[in-house]
């Protein structure tokens, strides 16, 4: 998997900002080439979250999902529900096992090595809050939607091998 830079993560944000006919192909897209991350979102387990949070995380998936493409054209792999929920769960172990008191610094373990770290930091950013804006993601969400956007990433970005060494 090549790595997604900063660059390519800016370009495809401006170009879905930039258009509503853009926004609706990568909806309509990621539900063909990736139902479970779709379903998941608006799946009613998720009822914690605010209209405007869940749109919000629609939207970076989106950036995410089409940067990774733009980097890697033929290996963004579908996600399998049990991939996924495997990959969540280890992702809130990590979390919870944090003592740090601030959001950005719980965050940090999760940046040490790791692979896609552009990609890691767009999802930080986009979740802490701004001294000029109001944030669309509430305090007591932010953790939560982190958690679902790094296990987005992780699914799209790490290839998972059989017994047998094979993908």
């Amino acid at each position: 998997m090549e790595f997604v830079p900063e660059k390519i993560i800016d370009e495809v944000a401006l170009s879905l900002e930039g258009s509503a006919g853009a926004y609706e192909e990568a909806v309509e897209l990621l539900r063909e080439e990736q139902p479970v991350i779709l379903a998941y979102l608006f799946n009613e387990e998720l009822k914690i979250f605010t209209q405007g949070e869940k749109e919000y995380m629609l939207y970076l998936i989106l950036v995410i999902w089409k940067a990774i493409k733009a980097s890697n054209p033929d290996e963004v792999p579908a996600t399998s529900a049990n991939s996924f929920t495997a990959k969540e769960e280890k992702n809130w172990e990590i979390l919870q096992a944090q003592k740090k008191r601030t959001f950005r610094d719980k965050l940090d373990v999760f940046f040490d090595q790791y692979p896609q770290e552009d990609l890691l930091a767009f999802v930080e950013d986009a979740l802490v809050e701004d001294e000029e804006d109001e944030s669309v993601v509430t305090k007591e969400g932010r953790e939560a939607v982190f958690v679902i956007l790094k296990t987005v990433v992780d699914c799209w970005t790490q290839v998972e091998t059989t017994a047998s060494g094979t993908k």
